[in-house]
């Protein structure tokens, strides 16, 4: 694993499937440590809308590339915004979702919004969550998590989450794409989904979202004074297992 960068500005990075949660814990991790929050997976989404509306095949990586390189993207307030539209929830929905995971496996793809990811880690440190955060985006993360549950688990969240939305939704289907998802993003050629070290993975199956934070937030607490008391051993070493 990459040692932090002396004095470079600290990452807490959380990957994991799709539905892990991964996307709450990291906002309120962001918010407890005052924090700056990416969402990745938003820019793969935003790619695939933009791309859907502008008629481009998601199977076309060149085509696709070119949108995602010119994404007219905004997070004002907290908002997700293409193109000064709101569409925070349109890309949650399972099609959408589904096309992100397509287009997220071309590597023009990743490399066209790798940048566009980077540059948002602004003081006093950025929380980020994705599915090549610690691997690929920032491989100098202070705190590497790989968050994860069984695909039941998350399917079940998913079913919730979108039925509280009041989107269309159906537990089978969404179990059969999770699985899907699972295998199109720990088979691809680029930056495939992946723990790590063992250490890093936190199993959320039977932990609450406040135990989920509680325990990032103590492995971030350990690996800052890891790094504190003599970069040599390393972020990755530092977190705890579950």
């Amino acid at each position: 694993m990459n040692a932090p960068v002396p004095g470079a500005v600290p990452v807490i990075a959380i990957d994991g499937p799709t539905a892990s949660g991964k996307g709450t814990i990291a906002q309120r991790v962001a918010l407890a440590l005052g924090f700056h929050y990416l969402d990745s997976g938003a820019l793969y989404r935003l790619t695939a809308l933009a791309a859907l509306r502008a008629g481009v095949p998601t199977g076309d990586a060149a085509r696709v590339a070119s949108v995602a390189a010119s994404l007219p993207v905004a997070f004002p307030e907290g908002r997700i915004e293409l193109a000064g539209e709101d569409v925070g929830d349109a890309i949650r929905a399972e099609p959408i979702s589904e096309a992100a995971s397509i287009v997220a496996a071309h590597p023009a793809v990743r490399d066209a919004l790798l940048d566009r990811q980077r540059a948002f880690r602004e003081p006093p440190g950025l929380v980020s969550d994705g599915r090549d955060m610690g691997s690929v985006v920032f491989p100098d993360a202070v705190l590497k998590v790989f968050l994860t549950a069984t695909a039941e688990t998350r399917a079940e969240r998913r079913y919730k989450q979108l039925m509280g939305k009041g989107l269309p939704a159906n537990l089978q289907t969404i179990l059969h794409d999770l699985r899907m998802r699972d295998a199109r993003d720990s088979g691809r050629a680029v930056a495939p989904l992946q723990a790590g070290a063992p250490e890093a993975v936190l199993d959320s199956d039977d932990l609450t979202i406040e135990q989920v934070v509680s325990i990032v937030l103590e492995r971030y607490r350990i690996a800052v004074r890891v790094q504190a008391s003599g970069r040599s051993g390393g972020a990755g070493g530092s977190t705890l297992q579950d």
